[in-house]
């Protein structure tokens, strides 16, 4: 299937979210025009994502590991940017949507979205307040089951780009110095859509480390600090879901406003952030989001 955008990630051991992947930009942009980096050459991977182009790439424990990621997936973002209007890049439980009453599909909107500029989509971090919320996600539909989301600073990311940019570790900053949060358009987060699926997937990233560690188990290792099997209270973390106040309304556009506001180059780097805002409310998806991931 010929398009105008191409949506980069990579990956290791995260089947489900892959699948999950793979459904929602393919059936949007064509599996051809999906890249997937294959790190440790996973049978599974090469399965789920059959169709897309795969890059096989060794997963030996190393040091560095994010910083070597993110090197390479802003080379590569750049280079397949251009033979592509539009390139979406990011780990593979972020999804880029559009509110559908903005626009009928992320396809149509990007379709009509001039070039040569960066996108950052308004982050939503979705969360799983197990009381409220006791069916269970799948395959085929995960918001409507979860509805509840957190609005989120650290995953408003610069991830969509038809104009060049360097991107920093772990995709939060790039050295483009124009904001572009457009009306309607948000990065989910499904780190913490289900419990089981994150105590599941905490557990493989644990290991990851453990193996990197070696017999030093002190050892400090560049991931995000998730991945340490010390930080980890998974209950405590899930309790604070439920105890957090639900706002009403679906308006960010105060949080917007201030992004732009604080606009700014990040320090003595060539990066540029905006300041933070604050998440201690949750909102509720409305109900013309249900079924879009």
């Amino acid at each position: 299937m010929a398009s105008d955008v191409a949506v980069l990630t990579m990956v290791r051991d995260d089947d489900f979210f892959l699948e999950k992947w793979v459904d929602y930009y393919g059936g949007l942009f064509g599996r051809s025009n999906l890249y997937v980096i294959n790190h440790g050459y996973e049978a599974s991977v090469d399965r789920i994502a059959e169709g897309c182009n795969i890059i096989g790439l060794p997963g030996d424990p190393h040091k560095g590991f994010d910083n070597k990621r993110w090197r390479l997936l802003s080379g590569l973002t750049n280079g397949i940017r251009t033979y592509y209007r539009h390139i979406i890049v990011g780990d593979v439980d972020e999804f880029v949507i559009v509110d559908p009453d903005v626009s009928p599909s992320l396809k149509e909107f990007l379709a009509q979205t001039p070039t040569g500029q960066v996108l950052t989509p308004f982050g939503l971090d979705v969360m799983h307040r197990r009381k409220d919320e006791p069916e269970a996600i799948s395959q085929e539909r995960i918001i409507g089951p979860r509805r509840f989301v957190r609005k989120s600073v650290f995953y408003s990311k610069p991830c969509v780009l038809s104009g060049g940019a360097k991107i920093a570790r772990g995709g939060h900053y790039t050295d483009f110095d124009k904001l572009n949060v457009p009306e309607g358009l948000y990065m989910l987060h499904l780190k913490h859509c289900d419990f089981d699926l994150y105590q599941d997937t905490l557990d493989r990233r644990n290991k990851v480390v453990d193996d990197v560690r070696g017999n030093k188990p002190n050892r400090p290792v560049m991931m995000g600090a998730h991945w340490y099997r010390e930080n980890r209270n998974d209950d405590e973390i899930f309790a604070k879901f439920e105890e957090m106040p639900v706002a009403d309304g679906f308006d960010f556009s105060p949080e917007i406003k201030g992004m732009y506001e604080s606009w700014q180059p990040r320090g003595n780097t060539p990066l540029w952030e905006f300041g933070k805002f604050k998440n201690d409310v949750l909102n509720e998806l409305p109900e013309r989001f249900f079924g879009i991931i």
